[in-house]
Order: C-alpha cells, then structure tokens, then sequence
C-alpha cells in the first residue's frame, strides 16, 4: 500500500508537468520558431561537450604514449608530424570550447527569453482572470494566498524554468549522448557503469517523494503566511486599538514556525540526496577504472580510449549531483504551477452567456420577479423578492442589519446570481446583457468607498474610461468635492494614500461620488452612504447625492428613515423577506416595523437634540 502512494505520488508529478505544458501549450505553439532554434543550439552544445575530451585521447594515444615508448616522431595513421598533430588538437580544444559556449549562450538566451514572455503573458492573463471571478470565489479564498499564486509562484516557476529546467533537459541530452558513445567504447564497461543506476533511482525517487510533500505543505504554509501578514496590514489601526499585537504575533509565530519546520525537512532530504549521488559516483568511477584497466592490458581498449570513458563518468558526475537539485525544484515549481493552473481553470459563476448581447440605454425600469438568493446552496439568505421601480423613482431599503439588503442591490450589478426568480431591466433578463455593458450603466456608492492609491484625477476617471479633465471637474463640482481637492498640494494631480487614507470619510465619500456622477448611468447604488459621517460631512454629501440622483432611477440602504421618507417606493426588509412595502405615508398607516421603527428614531433623535441644547446652554 505505501509503495502504491509512493507510485502515485511520483506519477503526480509527471501528471501535474504535463497538465501546466497542456496548459501553457497555446503560449508554446505561438514561439515555437524560436523554441525549436534554441533547441537545435541545446543538441549542438550537447554535441560539443561529447568531443571535448577526444583530442586528449588522441595526444594520449598518437603523441604521449610513443614518445614514452620511444616511437618515431609522426602520428601514426595520421601521417604528420607529431607537433602539427599536437597543435591542431589544441586549437581544437579551443575550437570546441568556443562553439560549446556560444551554443549555450544561443540556447540559453533564446529559451530564457521565451519563458519570461510566455510567463508574463500567463501572469497577465492570471490577473485578469482573478478580477472576473464571481465574488464568491473571492470570499471562499484569502487574498494573501491569491496574491503568493501570482507573484511568488509565477516567479519560482520563470526561476525554475531557465535555472533548473534548462539546465536539466541539457544534462539528459548529454547523458544520453555520453551512454551512446560509452556502449560504443565498450559495452561491458558501458554496463558495469551502468549497473549502479537503478540504485540510484530507487533512492533518488523515494527521497524526491518525500521533497515534493514537503515542498507542497510549504508552499500552503507560505500562502497562510502572506494571508494573514495581508490581514494585519489592512486591519493594523484596529490592531493597535484593541491593543492585539501579541495575539497577531502569536497565530504568525506559530504559522511561520509550521513554514520553518518544512523547510528544514526538505532541505534535509535535499542534503541526504546530493551526498548519496557522490558517494554512487565515486563507485562507479572506482570499479569502471579498476576493469578498465584490465581492458586495456588485454589490448581490447586503448589507453586513451579509457582516458575518454574515466572523463565522460566524471564529467556525469556533476550533472547527477546537480540532478538531484534540479529535480527538486522542478518538483517545487510543478506544485506552484499547478496552484496557477488552479486559479487558471476556475469558470466564473457570474459570466456572459453564449447568447449574451450588449445593453441598450437603459431608460432604468427594474424589476424583482420572485427572486431567490443565498450564497450557500441549502441556505436561502433572499426569499421570494418581488417589486418594481419605474424610471426616475427612488426605491429604499431599511430594517435591521445583516438581512440581505445589501446582497439584493448586488444582485441588480450581477456580482451573484439569483437562485430562483429573475431580475429585468426594462423588459430585459440581466442575464441576456453582456456584463461589461450592464455594470457600465449602473452608479455605486458605497458605505467605505474605496479609492486606489493615484491622483485624485485617476479616483474620480475610473467611473468613466477616457474622461477629460473637463469633465472630472464638472462632476467634483457636482458631488461638492471640488473646493477641498483645490486646497490640497497638487489640487487635481495630488496622489493619494493607499484606500484615500490621506482624507478624511466625508471628502472620501464626496470623491465617490464624483466618480459615481462622472458616469452619468442611468440607475444608481447607494450603500448607506453617509454612516459615520459628521452632520456637515454628512450635509455635504446628502447635498452631493441629490444632484446626482436627479431624474434617475435610485436604489438607497439607510437605517436613518429620515433620508427615506421621501422615496416612491419603501420596502422593509427582515430575514430575507419583505415584510412591508409602499410609500412613508402608507407604511406609516399600517401601523408596523417601519411605522414602529421610525417613531423610536424620533424619539431618540428628540432626545438627542434636547441634550445637545442644554450641554450647549450650560
């Protein structure tokens, strides 16, 4: 049974080389001019390392061996003088020597380079792929672990591929040559040689085995580690407040200790193998010199014949060794490509469909047919959602937190689809638009709008590809941004910390709503927008929203009934449901959760403005 796993593991690794080469087979076709160059200047270097020893045969057999022997001067079959011989095999030498170098420059050049491109298309690709993945892939997998997969693992695989692949696939091209040439020599020295090998792939491939489980373990490990050093970054502020540093430092020590732990069984492994192919090695070297010897006395080989052999199995001697290595990081990067090729064959829940076509306009009429939704298949978050909203109304969602409302607003973007039911747009199925042409009509602003570390030009740019200066400022204007950034360094061209910490929440908001305004959709988001905020920040962007929501269809979550009361449409979610719907008035009528919750709203807003008024007087 263990010989079984064994057997299984070390198919595992031919199986997963071959899956990546499937896979990366697209990138191949389309360099193959160059592959196939740099191949033929691999066999030529092979070819060249194989004669570099036979011009020491011939000055050991045709010059060294006569002149000891007192022999006349010439070379024998040759029929030239023995100096002439001697010159011409030591400039052959050299000849050899460059042509080898050159050869492998040529090779190694030509095959480095169409690795990197390759590798770098597949990243390119890689990174496009992840921002199309449905959010629920995003949240079943840490992000620490997808960013090790597309920096870490792509870079151990473009390493791998020009420092040990090359080098290995160069070895085994000599290695077949030099036992070609050996059995042509001398068989029986040819096989003595060659009967130590199966001893060495015995062990070679149980210690690889054991490597390559290490090398795995090592590299989810390392994923955990860069996950939660990502977790600590972004949350460092609550960290420090809730003074969690040693409980932070304690979950890494004890992840980086299981990481070191792996390392060093790997390494040892690595150790155990390079020291039994020396040990293998100097056998080989013993036992072929000490039967070769008696070859050559029975006249069978001639001296430099053996010289030739002695020099081949120790010139194999430095690739074995540096076959175990290569071998172990190949088996180190198979396992990174199999963790990309991973990512690389996850189909996105939310796609376009065969028969998808662009959005039109959308005049912005929306409306939920029992519509059904929940992230985990046997447990239903949405239950039955029906209603609709004509061009131009507000619709507001309210009641209590974690009920679904803000995972129905992100049913309208297609960030998931619904189970049951279906969502239209004037008419239309959203699942009949392409994705790109629905989310381009289609404004968000959100609760912790999120801005990138660039100016504050490029922030408010990304709601409309190709937008002028021109209009960036008119949509600032609009959101009432544009006073602040002008007071700021660089005004426009002021770049911004990571995730717009350099501003405060309210002028964070007022650029996300620029960037929502800049777009000019149709139908727009709004995501608790003002939670947080200061009562002039809060001003501001209510100031902001209103311009922007002007004869457009608008979708609004806010637990202030306030901001709501004026929406056409009011639907009061809890548990997935809707458990009331209709306008202020008509809520307010029936008499229940809505009418219950906004009358407590009141009375603590009351109490709260008399507190302000007597701290104020006293």
């Amino acid at each position: 049974m263990k010989n079984r796993r064994k057997q299984k593991t070390t198919k595992g690794v031919i199986s997963g080389i071959f899956k990546i080469l499937r896979k990366l087979s697209p990138y191949l076709r389309k360099h193959r001019i160059p592959i196939a160059l740099s191949f033929l200047a691999l066999l030529f270097e092979s070819g060249l390392q194989l004669l570099e020893p036979w011009p020491l045969k011939y000055v050991f057999d045709h010059i060294l061996i006569p002149a000891h022997n007192n022999s006349p001067g010439t070379a024998g079959a040759f029929g030239m003088p023995t100096m002439v011989l001697l010159g011409l095999l030591t400039v052959g030498i050299v000849g050899i020597a460059g042509l080898s170098s050159m050869a492998s420059y040529l090779s190694t050049y030509g095959i480095s380079m169409v690795v990197v491109q390759i590798l770098s298309e597949v990243r390119g690709k890689l990174f496009s792929h992840l921002q199309r993945l449905s959010l629920s892939f995003h949240q079943q997998f840490k992000s620490g672990d997808l960013i090790t997969r597309v920096t870490t693992d792509m870079d151990k695989m473009r390493n791998v591929a020009i420092s040990n692949a090359l080098p290995l696939v160069t070895n085994l091209i000599f290695l077949l040559g030099m036992s070609i040439v050996m059995f042509w020599l001398n068989w029986e020295l040819a096989l003595l040689a060659m009967a130590i090998f199966p001893l060495f792939i015995i062990l070679n491939a149980h210690l690889l085995i054991r490597i390559r489980s290490f090398s795995s373990q090592h590299r989810q490990s390392e994923g955990v580690l860069a996950s939660t050093t990502g977790e600590t970054m972004g949350a460092i502020k609550v960290i420090q407040a809730l003074s969690l540093h040693d409980r932070q430092q304690s979950i890494f020590v004890e992840q980086n200790k299981k990481s070191l732990e792996e390392v060093i069984q790997s390494l040892r492994l690595s150790a155990a193998l390079q020291r039994t192919v020396k040990v293998l090695m100097a056998i080989i070297v013993a036992v072929v010199l000490w039967r070769g010897s008696q070859v050559v006395q029975h006249q069978e080989l001639t001296p430099g014949e053996l010289l030739v052999f002695i020099t081949y199995l120790k010139n194999a001697f430095q690739p074995i060794r540096k076959l175990s290595n290569q071998i172990r990081q190949i088996t180190k990067a198979v396992a990174s490509g199999e963790r990309v090729i991973e990512l690389l064959e996850y189909e996105p829940n939310v796609r376009d469909l065969p028969n998808s076509k662009k959005a039109h306009l959308f005049f912005g009429a929306v409306r939920f047919e029992n519509v059904s939704f929940g992230y985990d298949p046997e447990r239903t978050l949405l239950k039955n959602i029906n209603f609709s909203v004509q061009p131009g109304q507000t619709l507001a969602l309210v009641g209590p937190s974690g009920n679904g409302k803000s995972t129905l607003l992100s049913l309208i973007l297609r960030l998931y689809d619904p189970q049951k039911g279906r969502i239209l747009i004037d008419g239309q199925d959203i699942r009949e638009y392409k994705l790109d042409s629905l989310r381009q009509q289609i404004s968000i602003v959100l609760q912790e709008s999120v801005l990138f570390a660039a100016s504050v030009r490029e922030n408010i740019a990304c709601g409309k590809i190709g937008a002028s200066d021109k209009e960036v400022e008119k949509a600032a204007r609009l959101a009432n941004a544009h006073e602040f950034i002008m007071k700021l360094p660089q005004g426009y061209d002021t770049v911004l910390g990571e995730r717009g910490a350099t501003l405060s929440g309210g002028q964070r908001q007022r650029i996300a709503i620029a960037r929502a305004a800049i777009r000019k959709a149709p139908i727009v988001i709004l995501d608790e927008p003002t939670t947080g905020l200061d009562s002039a920040s809060e001003y501001s962007v209510n100031s902001a929203l209103k311009q922007i929501t002007k004869n457009q269809t608008t979708f609004m979550i806010s637990h202030n009934l306030r901001a709501t009361q004026d929406a056409d449409l009011i639907l009061y979610v809890e548990s997935g449901t809707v458990r009331e719907k209709g306008t202020h008035e008509e809520l307010m009528r029936l008499g229940g959760c809505y009418a219950t919750l906004y009358r407590l709203q009141n009375i603590v807003s009351e109490d709260k403005y008399r507190g302000d008024t007597y701290a104020f007087e006293n």
